[in-house]
């Protein structure tokens, strides 16, 4: 029962860093960019995350007031996240270029940066940043006895419990309520399905696709240290794939809120059930293959990748997602 218990616990652990970066490329795309730098935008907002983080440890904050520090340093990714997707925005929107081109060159500098400036603060070859470990929300962080042992709902509760996860939920909410139940969300999506028509009504374009940039970096930022806490072992300049792994899940989606926390769900599950694949009986052993780790770390991937092929052509993209806005065309 305690295996069961730790595998839907590190599920939702690992489907919050999707969720939160698939909603990001989800107002990204119903603007009408594309947003190949999500990645990128994960990397940036973890890194300085996480150096946030190592500054609240240090001067006595973060350790008297550990959820603050956390709730500061989530807002702090969101940021930076967000002021990294600018670079997209401009050469997006402003100077129309391939919005494919301009994402995956942000992802190429983003890893860069990261390495320079960890090895700039920490010394030379010192790549990872540690997360102080009160970062976790444990039974203590609400006046609750600590529990010898490992119980079933101690396990499925408190083991793998940080702040990102709630708060992730609140975020899933509010993208609902803000795309389909509000003004902004209407006009969002009429940018990235029909630029022209909601020009001639007299909504900005050039605003709103700028406005669902920065809503993608904001969310891929947190995402990214939500991600770095998910992996356990401090934030390495690297997300592990999941920003392209967040692309599939929001394609799997179909750029709509709700499935696409099912599709992070189901992706985080497969990712957690290759970690385990030693512990769990009813998977297939493969007498004969010398480390079948390997083929079970291949997992998420190889299931991704069956699922757009059966899921794509049925997926629904705006319209006008990558084409750039010209005011003068109609």
């Amino acid at each position: 029962m305690i295996v069961f218990a730790n595998i839907i616990s590190l599920t939702v652990l690992f489907a919050v860093p999707l969720l939160l970066v698939a909603l990001g490329g989800m107002f990204s795309e119903h603007s009408g960019v594309i947003n190949i730098a999500l990645e990128g935008m994960m990397i940036i907002g973890a890194l300085f995350a996480c150096f946030s983080l190592q500054a609240f440890d240090k001067s006595g904050f973060g350790p008297e007031h550990p959820q603050l520090a956390m709730f500061c340093a989530i807002l702090i990714a969101g940021a930076c996240g967000m002021i990294f997707s600018l670079f997209l925005a401009f050469a997006a929107i402003n100077l129309k270029a391939d919005q494919t081109i301009g994402g995956t060159a942000l992802n190429q500098f983003a890893p860069a940066f990261a390495v320079v400036l960890t090895w700039a603060i920490q010394g030379q070859g010192l790549t990872t940043i540690q997360v102080p470990s009160w970062a976790r929300i444990t039974r203590e962080t609400f006046g609750l006895a600590p529990i010898e042992g490992q119980t079933f709902w101690n396990t499925l509760i408190f083991k793998y419990f940080y702040l990102t996860t709630p708060i992730a939920v609140v975020l899933l909410i509010v993208s609902y309520v803000v795309l389909y139940k509000t003004r902004f969300g209407l006009r969002l999506r009429a940018c990235g399905e029909h630029p022209q028509a909601a020009d001639s009504v007299g909504i900005n374009v050039y605003k709103m696709r700028y406005s669902g940039v920065l809503i993608s970096g904001f969310l891929g930022g947190i995402g990214g240290l939500a991600y770095t806490v998910a992996a356990g072992s401090g934030f390495n300049s690297d997300v592990g794939g999941y920003g392209f792994l967040a692309l599939a899940v929001m394609i799997f989606g179909n750029w709509k809120p709700l499935p696409i926390l099912g599709s992070a769900i189901f992706f985080a599950l497969f990712k957690v059930i290759a970690a385990y694949s030693g512990s769990l009986a009813f998977l297939p052993k493969f007498e004969g293959v010398k480390d079948i780790s390997n083929l079970y770390q291949m997992l998420p991937y190889i299931v991704t990748m069956i699922v757009l092929v059966f899921t794509s052509k049925k997926s629904k993209a705006p319209k006008a997602e990558g084409i750039p806005y010209d005011k003068g065309s109609r």
